[in-house]
């Protein structure tokens, strides 16, 4: 962690204990918030199957809910996060669900483990919000002996508007969240420096997130989405992307 810049808002908010009680209702909560998690669990059960028996790095795991996925799946996970608060919250609910997670605090761009120490390493809304990313994912390889996997807004969707409104608001003074896009070149890149290559891409939705949310109806958000997909939208302008990459040389 030396050198990190901790007033950067991705330490700073996250550091709140009033935002680490909130998050989970913030950012999942509701008929759409349901929808997306669900997503993100089928998502990450497809990728890293079989889980059971593997380790698995969850990193910026925050109150800890792809780590319970993953633990739910038989995996062994670990999980790491620059907040203590937000992994208050993440032990708690591994206590209540008897999961034998291990918890602790850790940077995103200086993980403490050994090189390949866990068989694979998932990073989910942190790039996006990291002072530097490639560090981040340079770190993501390191530290993952088969595979990784991380998600990202995409340059090329509605994400971008937000993207560019939340870095004015920022500007001006507001407490708010002004996260990057990116290219798929771009994390591709950084990817294949570190070892590793794309193997899978899962594009979520065409439309904003803002926006099902807003209408609040999960037929609304399917109805719509497939028929987006249908006609070729999802896989030009879909976000946020998921990825999972492997490693190119044996491990």
């Amino acid at each position: 962690m030396t050198g990190e810049r901790r007033d950067h808002y991705s330490y700073t908010v996250y550091a709140d204990p009033a935002t680490a009680r909130t998050f989970d209702e913030r950012r999942f909560g509701g008929p759409i918030g349901d929808l997306i998690a669900n997503d993100q669990a089928r998502v990450l059960e497809m990728f890293l199957a079989p889980a059971s028996g593997q380790s698995i790095l969850d990193v910026g795991t925050g109150t800890g809910r792809a780590a319970l996925l993953l633990a739910r799946s038989g995996a062994h996970v670990t999980g790491v996060d620059a907040s203590e608060e937000m992994l208050q919250i993440a032990r708690q609910r591994a206590a209540q669900e008897h999961a034998a997670i291990t918890f602790g605090v850790g940077d995103a761009h200086h993980l403490e483990f050994p090189d390949r120490s866990f068989d694979h390493a998932v990073s989910l809304r942190v790039v996006m919000h990291t002072p530097r990313w490639r560090d981040c994912v340079a770190e993501l390889c390191r530290v993952a002996r088969r595979s990784g996997g991380l998600d990202c807004p995409a340059a090329h969707s509605a994400a971008l508007l937000q993207s560019v409104a939340r870095k004015a608001m920022h500007a001006t003074g507001a407490r708010t969240e002004p996260y990057r896009v990116f290219f798929d070149s771009e994390i591709a890149d950084a990817l294949r420096l570190g070892g590793f290559r794309i193997r899978s891409v899962h594009r979520e939705f065409v439309l904003p997130i803002a926006l099902h949310k807003a209408f609040g109806s999960p037929g609304f958000t399917q109805g719509t989405e497939r028929a987006l997909a249908r006609l070729g939208l999802l896989r030009l302008f879909g976000s946020p992307v998921t990825l999972v990459a492997d490693r190119c040389e044996p491990s």
